[in-house]
């Protein structure tokens, strides 16, 4: 039997706002990637969402973003490797504050849109965001995108790495992510995104938008949580691994 850890970014309302479905969708993943304040969330939605994990027993972990809450953390921005350390520690600290309180542990952290893409190609900015994992705590798994230079860079600290595949969005031939402002970035069919996931899972290969199979290392599979159909593919998800005997299990 495999198994496959199932994330999800979650906790990304604020104030009076809320996205998302976190309440539905936590019995069916096995870890939350909690907003912290930079592209989403706030104390209260950070302590709430904290709470709700724990009420479902999902490994919590710390979802550090750029600046950027009108953009939701999409827009990329100029930033050096020391803020981009100083920002991450930053949000580890202020989301890990909620998760001492209820008496729990932070599992991972995984870095949110722009920041999570930028890292997956540009070393420097990727091993800026594991020094601020690793100092915040060694034992901390860092999430980030198979084959990237932000598992090259955890691996190097000596930080437990989790490579992470997409079933709802589609893939270049390099190994990266078709960029969102592209219109074939999202797979809507949520048929075939389960498909892509059960093969990233079984076989280890994903199919780029160029009609080439990529090799993958699928260790988590990330859903996302703010799309209005969010709740629906997560229980096909579910079920479909359910038949092919694969196994939701946090990394």
């Amino acid at each position: 039997m495999k198994q496959i850890d199932l994330n999800c970014d979650i906790g990304e309302g604020f104030g009076t706002y809320h996205s998302g479905l976190d309440t539905d969708i936590m019995p069916y993943i096995s870890s939350a990637n909690i907003a912290c304040g930079f592209h989403a969330g706030d104390f209260s939605t950070m302590n709430q969402t904290v709470e709700l994990a724990l009420e479902h027993h999902v490994a919590i972990g710390a979802h550090p973003s750029l600046p950027d809450l009108q953009g939701f953390g999409r827009r990329r921005m100029a930033v050096s490797p020391r803020e981009a350390f100083e920002m991450v520690l930053y949000q580890i600290g202020a989301l890990h504050g909620f998760v001492v309180a209820h008496g729990a542990k932070l599992h991972h952290v995984k870095p949110h849109g722009a920041l999570y893409n930028m890292a997956a190609t540009d070393f420097a900015l990727a091993e800026a965001i594991a020094e601020a994992a690793y100092h915040f705590h060694p034992q901390l798994i860092l999430y980030g995108l198979a084959g990237s230079e932000l598992i090259k860079a955890g691996e190097k600290l000596g930080l437990s790495t989790a490579s992470e595949v997409f079933a709802d969005r589609t893939y270049q031939s390099d190994g990266t992510l078709t960029p969102r402002s592209q219109p074939n970035a999202l797979i809507q069919d949520a048929k075939q995104a389960v498909s892509q996931a059960v093969r990233m899972v079984k076989e280890e290969k994903v199919r780029s938008v160029d009609g080439i199979d990529i090799s993958v290392q699928a260790d988590t599979i990330c859903l996302h949580g703010d799309s209005s159909s969010a709740l629906d593919f997560a229980r096909q998800l579910n079920q479909r691994f359910a038949t092919e005997e694969i196994y939701i299990k946090t990394y």
